[in-house]
């Protein structure tokens, strides 16, 4: 069975080149083509497609407004079509809090190799958001200090908050899982490192968003920071985030070298660095995503002595990342992404007193 596709673009130009992708796949089918959402509601009902494209935005409806009562009513997996923008990526951040599984950039038809590189980017996303797990999205309050009612342990021995570390690794569904985990966590965590797959530009806004609403302070990694308790840092979309020592100070470090797993950043880079300079001092955590990027990582991770944590299967949108890291060997626990910052946590207060300096 071919995936049936629905597009939905205002630009006449971007519905024919994304026609012409997809229907050169063998395993896919465009099954219409609509230039604002009140057509592609009518084309959904006639077409049942498996995977809508949807541009961020349109006329006549707004592709959020359109994005939510979708998702409410029908929901659906929903690959959303940005510009390469902050208010593109700021609204393609608001969609997947909506629930639409992943994104694009809209293609630069000027460069023939990017061309052939944009279109099988194109493809497995859309295979991957056939497959993903659709759940309906509850948007939560803006003020951080009433974003979980779950009550967690508070850390405050020094040696956990100035020596340990969370290192979190995430691809498709993880702006989400990864905003989950952070509203978590308490202003006194350790310092936390994070790789998620995303484009230039779009880590920015994340980081933004994540800052605004959680009670850690959530950067862009810029290279070179101290890593500090009660802080995040974010891999920058065109760097890979390694960590790294200075003198008894834990620091950032950023790698423009070529993609690893066809990824820059890349999750095995983050947690092979953290395997070599904080060993005993880190837990890992592999969250929803698809591919096996990290499951090498946080294997040697866990032969330097690390703790790893995995997403199960019935909270991922796609369980990739975590099953790989799973089958390899590297994962000590698993557990729903609801539980995991309590788990993280747990363990953190029950073994950080007994904190090993490397």
């Amino acid at each position: 069975m071919k995936i049936k596709v629905l597009i939905v673009d205002d630009s006449a130009l971007i519905r024919g080149v994304m026609k012409e992708i997809i229907s050169s796949q063998p395993d896919m089918e465009v099954v219409g083509v609509a230039p604002d959402p009140l057509v592609a509601r009518e084309l959904i009902k006639q077409t049942n497609p498996d995977v809508l494209t949807l541009d961020v935005e349109m006329p006549k409806m707004d592709g959020l407004d359109f994005l939510e009562k979708l998702m409410r009513l029908r929901p659906m997996p929903v690959v959303m079509v940005s510009s390469l923008t902050e208010r593109g990526s700021e609204i393609t951040l608001r969609a997947l809090e909506l629930g639409a599984v992943d994104f694009v950039t809209k293609p630069r038809m000027s460069i023939q190799k990017g061309m052939v590189e944009y279109t099988e980017m194109i493809a497995e996303k859309i295979r991957i958001a056939s497959k993903a797990r659709i759940r309906p999205r509850s948007i939560p309050s803006l003020d951080p200090n009433k974003a979980s009612s779950v009550v967690l342990p508070s850390i405050k021995n020094p040696l956990i908050s100035s020596e340990k570390l969370i290192i979190l690794g995430a691809s498709t569904g993880g702006t989400e899982a990864i905003k989950d985990f952070l509203l978590q966590m308490p202003s006194d965590c350790p310092g936390i490192l994070i790789a998620q797959h995303m484009p230039e530009g779009f880590t920015r806004s994340f980081s933004r968003r994540l800052d605004s609403l959680c009670k850690i302070s959530v950067n862009e990694a810029e290279g070179g920071e101290r890593v500090l308790p009660g802080h995040a840092y974010i891999a920058p979309g065109h760097s890979h985030l390694l960590l790294a020592r200075s003198g008894a100070n834990y620091i950032t470090q950023l790698d423009q070298g070529e993609p690893v797993n066809r990824h820059r950043p890349s999750v095995d880079v983050l947690f092979q660095s953290v395997a070599k300079f904080a060993g005993k001092n880190a837990v890992g955590v592999i969250l929803t995503g698809m591919g096996r990027d990290g499951a090498a990582g946080m294997l040697e991770m866990k032969n330097s002595g690390a703790h790893n944590f995995a997403q199960d299967e019935a909270s991922c949108v796609v369980f990739g990342m975590p099953r790989e890291a799973i089958a390899l060997g590297g994962t000590h626990e698993v557990g729903a992404l609801g539980d995991l910052p309590g788990m993280v946590l747990g363990y953190l207060a029950t073994h950080g007193s007994r904190a090993l300096r490397v």
